[in-house]
């Protein structure tokens, strides 16, 4: 019987710098453009003899190398917007012309779980809801440490907190709907209580040799994740978010460090995934809102377009997707680089090829 797929999105948060991600150290102009932050011999892992991965990405290479890991070049969309928020919220709702209050996952959980029945067919490590996630009508739990996981976890005092949820269960007991001022209302806080008590299980019942470090905050929520997963409890979309990668200054310290905590934490999930044997049935998409200047300001990068994203997983075809930006400056876009894939195209491969929407 063939097994349904899970995607996990890691979601690289504050605008990753495509350029010293996926480095193109044969161009001269990119050093031209790079003078203080170009990156060359030790500080790089050539994919081939054009462009090579940031030296922090050795586990990135590992996945190339295997031929698990498909890179996405110059993914972007039409008429891009520098602003963190408005660039996010298109890439959320895939709208890039149309304000939206709905997610892209949001619209797919609805269509994996039409009647709602699973309160956690979504999980969000982290805090708040991702536009991407939201949807009405659909439930979805974001968890800050699955271990400590539940509502209203800060009231001291055991005996006041199950009060609080008594009271609570009460209120969104299904009851005469006509005299509920919003159904919407009613679900999602009956769903947060359900998947409260669902994921509360979830890590009890998991077993790993695998050791994520501590103080790494995305392979704490990759841990998370691997916890629910391996508990099986029809969880199909899982994210996460990382960074700030809004380096404006002091980039080639902060920008490694980021891209060495992802791989440390990737190499981490990967093996647990092995050992849970949910390696197969797991793909994991990487993305950020968009790319930096391609022109450095001294010791960072500006907010520009154009960008980089990755799909990585044993079920993937792995290689080089789409064509790495030109630099040139008739090629250019007001400095930037100009996309050549459009992001809508990916999502479309990942709901059709991964959840079979």
């Amino acid at each position: 019987m063939k097994k349904e797929k899970n995607l996990v999105v890691i979601q690289l948060s504050g605008g990753n710098d495509y350029l010293n991600t996926i480095v193109p150290y044969e161009s001269g102009l990119y050093y031209d453009y790079r003078p203080n932050m170009g990156l060359k011999n030790e500080s790089i892992i050539p994919i081939d003899d054009k462009i090579a991965f940031n030296s922090n990405m050795d586990i990135f290479k590992n996945s190339y190398d295997a031929d698990n890991l498909a890179v996405m070049m110059g993914i972007g969309y039409p008429d891009p917007n520098r602003s963190h928020f408005r660039s996010m919220d298109i890439w959320h709702t895939a709208e890039p012309y149309e304000s939206s209050s709905i997610g892209w996952l949001g619209k797919t959980i609805k269509n994996l779980d039409p009647s709602g029945s699973n309160p956690i067919t979504a999980v969000n490590f982290g805090k708040g809801l991702p536009r991407a996630l939201a949807c009405p009508g659909v439930s979805v739990a974001s968890v800050g440490a699955l271990e400590s996981y539940g509502l209203y976890t800060g009231v001291s005092g055991s005996k006041n907190r199950d009060i609080l949820l008594d009271t609570i269960d009460r209120i969104y007991q299904p009851m005469n709907l006509e005299g509920m001022p919003s159904i919407r209302l009613l679900e999602t806080g009956r769903g947060a209580l359900d998947g409260a008590d669902i994921l509360s299980e979830a890590p009890k019942n998991y077993n790993s040799s695998v050791e994520y470090p501590e103080d790494n905050p995305i392979a704490q929520s990759l841990k998370g994740i691997a916890q629910v997963a391996s508990a099986r409890l029809g969880t199909r979309v899982f994210y996460a978010s990382h960074g700030s990668f809004d380096t404006h200054t002091d980039e080639l310290k902060n920008h490694s460090l980021l891209w060495k905590q992802l791989s440390t934490a990737i190499d981490c999930f990967q093996k647990d995934l092995k050992e849970q044997k949910l390696d197969d049935e797991t793909v994991i998409w990487i993305f950020s809102e968009f790319g930096r200047r391609i022109a450095d300001n001294g010791t960072g990068t500006d907010h520009g377009s154009g960008g980089v994203a990755f799909l990585l997983g044993n079920s993937v075809k792995g290689g080089l997707y789409g064509e790495y930006p030109n630099l040139d400056p008739a090629a250019q876009l007001e400095g930037d680089i100009k996309f050549n894939t459009d992001f809508r195209n990916l999502y479309s491969t990942i709901l059709e090829d991964i959840l079979d929407v």
